[in-house]
């Protein structure tokens, strides 16, 4: 039986390429379509995700895709639409307090190497903070390795307001979901 609290979100978005996919909300049935598509990756985009290269997900990777209900954490997945048993990126967001209080979510995206540079990572980011502003979330986080531009780019490009620090070659990137006080003006996201 579906879970009642479970995140909803369905899209269906084309790529750069002209490929179509489907965004939807991660199900429990999707572990074996995330491990299928974790085998695809290659090494260095492995460590890129995750910091350290793993030869397979752990019980902690896959249990970030189920029980999302928004205010705890949520998982998106992107299938090819003629295909929606394959699994071609995925993102997801756990909940933990900030330091000043106000709710506050790590975000995290893989995507095959196949699909990198189309446009998912911005596609996912988009449906994360939708789905976190939905739950009274008042920013996203990340770590990312310094190197990985193309990621830092996407938060960058996200048209969110954005903190960053850098520390031993990781970057931390805060993107503040909360409006912009009256007469501050917001920059819009840059083009896809």
């Amino acid at each position: 039986m579906p879970d009642e609290n479970a995140v909803v979100y369905d899209r269906q978005a084309v790529l750069r390429d002209g490929t179509p996919v489907h965004v939807r909300a991660a199900r429990a049935d999707d572990d074996r379509r995330v491990i299928a598509a974790f085998g695809k990756l290659e090494r260095e985009s492995v460590y890129t995700r995750f910091f350290s290269f793993k030869e397979q997900l752990a019980a902690a990777d896959l249990e970030r895709l189920h029980g999302g209900d928004g205010r705890r954490g949520a998982a998106i997945v992107v299938t090819l639409a003629a295909d929606e048993d394959t699994v071609i990126a995925g993102a997801s967001y756990a909940v933990h307090p900030g330091p000043d209080g106000l709710a506050s979510a790590e975000v995290a995206f893989m995507t095959e190497e196949d699909y990198q540079g189309q446009g998912l990572a911005r596609l996912l980011l988009d449906a994360l903070a939708g789905i976190a502003r939905t739950h009274g979330i008042a920013r996203l986080d990340a770590e990312v390795l310094a190197g990985n531009r193309a990621m830092l780019r996407v938060f960058e490009r996200s048209g969110l307001p954005m903190r960053s620090s850098r520390e031993d070659g990781v970057v931390h990137v805060d993107l503040d979901l909360r409006p912009a006080p009256a007469g501050h003006a917001v920059d819009a996201p840059a083009p896809r």
